[in-house]
């Protein structure tokens, strides 16, 4: 099974250096620009901080929001509609090297690639491809707990 996904990424993103970069290609995922759009959400599944935690349960298309965490409200104001709000795991730890100069990112943010491979996985799609142009899969990967692998 293969989960549907929409990306809004934010304009002032780096797209070079995004990791979901290597995926514009896939064709279950459609990448959508912004500020300067409305996007109906209403029933897809949209990855927040502070929801409840994903499970196999909750099916549907899945919705990602890419940006930094600190122009992060731009991309929601973009978001209408009723989405389902859900988040992953707390025990799931990111292999990016983070480093901010604010102290926005909060301790358990995941990189993009991370996020979407996980949320796929608890939701029965396991698909490491996801991954494969990813320099830290081995980490990432090493680092789950074994319930998730």
């Amino acid at each position: 099974m293969t989960i549907q996904t929409v990306v809004i990424r934010h304009k002032k993103e780096n797209f070079k250096k995004c990791s979901l970069t290597p995926l514009e290609s896939r064709s279950e995922i459609q990448f959508l620009t912004a500020p300067g759009l409305n996007f109906d959400a209403t029933g897809y599944i949209l990855l927040t901080v502070n929801a409840p935690v994903l499970r196999s349960e909750d099916q549907g298309a899945l919705l990602l929001l890419d940006a930094t965490w600190r122009l992060l409200p731009q991309l929601e104001a973009c978001v209408s509609g009723t989405p389902i709000y859900r988040s992953l795991p707390k025990n799931i730890i990111t292999a990016y090297p983070r480093r901010t100069l604010d102290g926005s990112d909060p301790s358990n943010g995941l990189a993009s690639v991370e996020a979407l491979y996980m949320a796929r996985l608890l939701m029965g799609d396991h698909d490491e491809s996801l991954l494969d142009a990813y320099y830290w899969k081995n980490d990432f990967l090493a680092a789950l707990p074994a319930c998730y692998t």
